[in-house]
């Protein structure tokens, strides 16, 4: 039997074990962090020196002090001092300072991207994938400069915002 599991590398309880409930509470003190949790920095090196108790960093990638070691992991402060989870692709946190959410990918953490098939607010989708590209209005009989100009920035636009392509 593994002693942590799969995906968050928790501790398990193992048959015969003696004094389960710190292995219990060691493991509830992790799921604490992470789940739902809020960081209140990425790629900090060097450990905060008045932390309060579940408070947690991204340590950066060349850490110092207590946090020797640990690049790249998520770094949580509780009554027993520092715990560390190796996060996995696919978690997800909060950022304190500006509340973007952030996810750990396959390189590395990322801020603020959402990934999605389409935007729905209220049963109504308001964005869907990126379109083909629109050319520039040209030609015909009668030339209007100001409606064209009014197209062209309009395109200009959506092309900016990604929602069409060039």
């Amino acid at each position: 039997m593994s002693e942590t599991t799969p995906r968050l590398t928790l501790p398990l309880l193992q048959e015969g074990q003696a004094q389960k409930e710190a292995l219990h509470n060691e493991a509830l003190l992790l799921l604490d962090g992470l789940v739902g949790g809020m960081v209140e920095a990425v790629g900090q090196t060097v450990p905060p020196t008045a932390p309060e108790q579940g408070q947690s960093w991204i340590v950066g990638a060349m850490p110092t002090g207590d946090w020797s070691g640990h690049a790249d992991e998520i770094a949580l402060w509780t009554a027993g001092g520092w715990r560390f989870l190796r996060p996995r692709e696919g978690v997800a946190l909060r950022l304190r300072t500006n509340g973007l959410r952030i996810e750990r990918g396959a390189t590395g953490w990322g801020s603020g991207a959402l990934a999605a098939s389409a935007l729905t607010i209220g049963g109504v989708q308001l964005v869907g994938p990126r379109l083909s590209g629109i050319a520039n209005p040209g030609g015909g009989a009668t030339i209007d400069t100001e409606a064209r100009a009014a197209l062209a920035a309009v395109l200009v636009t959506l092309r900016t915002h990604g929602l069409i392509s060039s």
